[in-house]
């Protein structure tokens, strides 16, 4: 962490000085604003936390409630999720006190007793290694605060406006503040108070009765399961061994997802209640609790469970749905036109919550959405990068449905039915990447680059996220996992890994180098604010293939020693050599001869080049940024 750039800190540093709309803003709702995000849940704050970087968009998010949430439904924290968290700042904190999946146990029924159940496999939660962090399971609420946090303590200073309810919206075209808002005031001080609100650009994170979505003519579509699902946080007593370990449970009674929760007593339990009628009209939601703790003895037996407390408890019906579109832009009108409303999160996908899958893609789509308008919204990108927000999330989100459908499938499937096929845990290790957020991967467009040069680093797969590595950082001799100091600033990466010449020796590593600080055509030059400092919009770092005790720091072209701040101060994070018998080359297959990885603000890997594809480098951020110079 970087903090004395302006001078000297001695307060938090997580507490970023106030600039921009942060230096001003308004205790209360105003009746405009750049953008206006519905709903403080996981979807909306993300991307009011991400917008928080971006201090001249004046960004607003309400929510019906009175208050922070209390009690969150969703709890699974996917690892994907918690790099996420680590752009954020906040992955250490967040898992010291959640609670850890390690492994995940199967139990069936008793071939010598088929009332019974016993265990009978249990696999490693990440058998292949696919991430560095852990999965994790803690509150949404907890996910939601901390959130919350480093939006308030970024330079926009963005807090959500409680107590408003939205009610509807329109659009017209030609104003300064195009999107016209109608909300409700629900709070103690504002109740059935109507105000008209407007705003250049909308996030309906509104959840899956969304009302945004309604607005805009979004069509919902899907299917039900008809199998319903009991799901309870629990304090009891049980003689269960796994309470403590995820666990898969089949029984002749039905099926059990057991989830344990932070803080060493709480469990969570997803209890099997059947098939639901064709005309059962929901009232399968209307089961009472003492009805699923039933159902859940029966499951375990031999071993008992007696149910102390229930925190929180719900019953839901099994349902995969997607929108036809992720904005306001109807689908005969794509391509024609750009939109001016979203939607996040539940708003435009639902699924079965067994594959802890949820929030984690929610967060995700405001993720993926909030650069975007901060760039189109400070000037730094055209319009028409909003387009990509729809083209890429919908995909995402349709996959994860076909995935769910599987999952869910299995898990209610009685023992008789899974003999001879495929069963819950081997389905399980096959698909490990996909439930832990790794499988997600960007097709070809004007944000992904073609796979022309993938053969130059195989271990980056262009459209998938930027998979870390640890290297040497040469600024003060600390082994350092390179992708942890990306940080959720809005800026692109540019990992340039040299070639086999030595540090300032003449290369096509030297010459690039100097070209991307000197020539017109640079996107570094070309597209950074003339303003500001050099590496306010490209976060540019060299990995060297030598032993990091061969050469120094000041050895590196200066376009990896920028000087920024008040005082024009040296950045010593931005060169890296490989660590003995731990070489990220090998690790992610990266050519001897060198290559440059272009990384998107959200993580993903955007292009793959050539350490002499300056035309290339050059040209490929045409679509996506507006020249500065």
């Amino acid at each position: 962490m970087q903090f004395h750039h302006n001078g000297y800190v001695s307060a938090d540093p997580r507490v970023q000085p106030a600039a921009g709309t942060g230096l001003s803003r308004p205790e209360e709702l105003p009746d405009v604003m750049d953008v206006l995000i519905v709903g403080a849940g996981p979807a909306g704050i993300i991307t009011a936390a991400q917008l928080s970087q971006f201090p001249d968009v004046h960004t607003r998010i309400i929510d019906r409630r009175p208050g922070r949430l209390q009690i969150g439904q969703a709890d699974g924290i996917q690892s994907r999720t918690v790099e996420t968290f680590q752009a954020f700042g906040f992955a250490e904190h967040i898992t010291a006190e959640a609670y850890i999946i390690k492994e995940t146990t199967f139990w069936n029924p008793d071939p010598q007793n088929p009332e019974n159940i016993i265990r009978t496999d249990r696999t490693a939660d990440d058998p292949s290694g696919v991430s560095e962090f852990p999965h994790l399971v803690v509150n949404q609420a907890r996910v939601i605060d901390y959130f919350a946090e480093f939006a308030a303590n970024s330079p926009a200073r963005i807090t959500p406006d409680y107590g408003w309810d939205f009610k509807v919206l329109e659009v017209e075209d030609g104003a300064e503040y195009p999107v016209k808002v109608t909300l409700v005031g629900c709070g103690e001080n504002n109740s059935g108070i109507e105000r008209v609100v407007r705003a250049k650009y909308v996030v309906g994170s509104d959840g899956a009765r969304s009302n945004v979505r309604r607005s805009i003519g979004a069509k919902l579509t899907g299917d039900k399961a008809n199998h319903a699902w009991g799901v309870m946080d629990t304090l009891g007593l049980t003689d269960f061994p796994d309470v403590r370990t995820k666990s898969a449970i089949h029984s002749n009674a039905g099926s059990i997802l057991l989830i344990p929760r932070e803080g060493g007593q709480l469990f969570r339990l997803y209890v099997d209640l059947g098939e639901v009628p064709e005309d059962d009209n929901g009232k399968v939601r209307e089961t009472p609790l003492e009805e699923i703790i039933e159902h859940a003895q029966a499951i375990l037996r031999p071993y008992t469970l007696d149910v102390k407390n229930v925190v929180w408890h719900s019953v839901y019906e099994v349902g995969h749905r997607l929108t036809d579109r992720f904005d306001d832009v109807p689908v005969e009108e794509i391509g024609t036109r750009e939109p001016r409303v979203f939607i996040t999160g539940d708003a435009c996908h639902t699924h079965s919550a067994k594959a802890g899958q949820g929030m984690n893609v929610s967060m995700q789509d405001g993720f993926n959405l909030a650069w975007k308008i901060g760039y189109v919204l400070s000037g730094c990108g055209p319009e028409s990068l909003l387009r990509t927000y729809s083209a890429e999330r919908q995909d995402i989100a349709k996959n994860l449905i076909d995935f769910d459908k599987q999952w869910s499938s299995l898990m209610a499937a009685m023992p008789e039915d899974l003999e001879g096929k495929e069963g819950v845990a081997e389905f399980y290790v096959r698909t490990a990447e996909f439930p832990a957020g790794f499988m997600t991967e960007y097709a070809p467009s004007e944000l992904t680059g073609s796979k022309d040069h993938q053969h130059l680093a195989k271990g980056f797969p262009i459209g998938k996220r930027f998979k870390s590595a640890e290297v040497m950082r040469l600024g003060d001799n600390n082994p350092v996992h390179l992708g942890h100091h990306h940080r959720a600033d809005g800026r692109y990466r540019i990992y340039v890994f040299a070639d086999q010449s030595v540090a300032g020796a003449e290369s096509k590593m030297s010459e690039l180098s100097k070209w991307l600080l000197e020539s017109p055509e640079s996107p570094v030059v070309k597209y950074t604010p003339a303003d500001a400092d050099i590496d306010s919009l490209f976060d540019v770092k060299v990995v060297y293939q030598q032993d990091y005790t061969t050469f120094n720091h000041n050895d590196a072209p200066k376009v990896f020693r920028p000087n920024h701040g008040t005082f024009g101060l040296m950045d010593y994070e931005k060169v890296y050599a490989v660590l003995d018998g731990n070489d990220i080359y090998e690790q992610r297959e990266i050519s001897r001869n060198g290559a440059i990885v272009i990384v998107r603000p959200d993580q993903y890997v955007a292009n793959v080049l050539p350490l002499d594809a300056r035309t290339d480098l050059a040209t490929f951020f045409d679509a996506v940024l507006l020249p500065q110079i």
